[in-house]
């Protein structure tokens, strides 16, 4: 009787024992293949939507899942509209244009304000600085007294509404 309880004993503990490696085994495996399905193949097809004449600045193209994301920025929502449509004519249904429409930049208002904030600012009291703007993108040249005056006249200048780039030509006294 003592040793049919035994074994019995025995036989229940073998079996918790391999039920639970089997529970830890089709987690393990059920994990893999989450781990796997959670993260889908990456796909860059900017190279083909810019040789096929898609015009949109700073143009990013990838497929996700099976989903096309455009992204970049244009001034005429037609160019936005015909990167979708370039997208739909290789196939592709699944598009989720993020194309920023922006306006296009008034110069002559960028320049003015640049030169009133470059103006108004008093660490750049006796600097020597003349401003231009083309496209949203400011141009400032000139002479500072010190390197940290060049760096806050950049910072200044990027900090503007409708400004898409600083280029700086500023040289020391």
């Amino acid at each position: 009787m003592l040793l049919v309880l035994v074994r019995r004993r025995k036989i229940t503990m073998n079996t918790k024992l391999a039920s639970t490696l089997a529970a830890v085994a089709a987690m393990l495996f059920l994990g893999a293949l989450s781990a796997r399905a959670a993260d889908p193949e990456v796909f860059d097809l900017t190279t083909q939507f810019r040789a096929g004449g898609v015009a949109v600045d700073h143009l990013k193209v990838l497929e996700v899942g099976g989903i096309v994301v455009i992204r970049g920025m244009t001034a005429d929502a037609a160019n936005a509209a015909a990167a979708t449509e370039f997208a739909r004519s290789h196939g592709y249904t699944r598009v989720a244009n993020l194309v920023q429409i922006s306006e296009p930049a008034n110069d002559a208002v960028i320049q003015r304000a640049a030169e009133r904030e470059l103006a108004a600012h008093h660490g750049l009291d006796g600097c020597r600085l003349r401003v231009s703007s083309h496209n949203g993108v400011v141009h400032v040249g000139g002479k500072v007294h010190e390197e940290l005056q060049r760096e806050m006249a950049v910072q200044l200048l990027r900090n503007l509404d409708g400004v898409r780039g600083v280029q700086a030509d500023l040289s020391l006294f």
